[in-house]
């Protein structure tokens, strides 16, 4: 865990969130500041700065990410028209928050993505 950083908060229960998911290895919660009306944040336990910290050892806990997002994708009903799963890395990628995430974001179209 990361001293300073948000989401580690959020996992171990220092700030409250609203949790949709969570096992051994993962958390998902909705997002703040939504920008679909469907916007989840999918979560390690583990603190990894960012996507361009991850490594081969991490190859099953990113295999578990995107298996959690798509079974929260079913649902909350996205599976059927479409959803985007987004990771943003590093300050010309957009990120905001220096842990590894991802947003699930659905339920209206979404249109093109840059």
């Amino acid at each position: 865990m990361a001293e300073n950083c948000i989401f580690c908060n959020i996992v171990t229960g220092e700030i409250s969130s609203d949790m949709v998911y969570q096992d051994e290895e993962v958390v998902a919660f909705a997002d703040i500041h939504p920008l679909a009306p469907v916007h989840l944040l999918i979560v390690p336990r583990r603190h990894i700065s960012s996507p361009a910290e991850v490594d081969k050892e991490d190859a099953h806990l990113m295999g578990h990410l995107l298996a959690v997002a798509s079974e929260l994708a079913r649902q909350q009903g996205l599976a059927a028209d479409g959803f985007r799963l987004v990771a943003n890395s590093g300050p010309n990628g957009g990120q905001e928050v220096y842990h590894l995430h991802f947003h699930l974001l659905g339920g209206r179209s979404l249109g093109r993505f840059v």
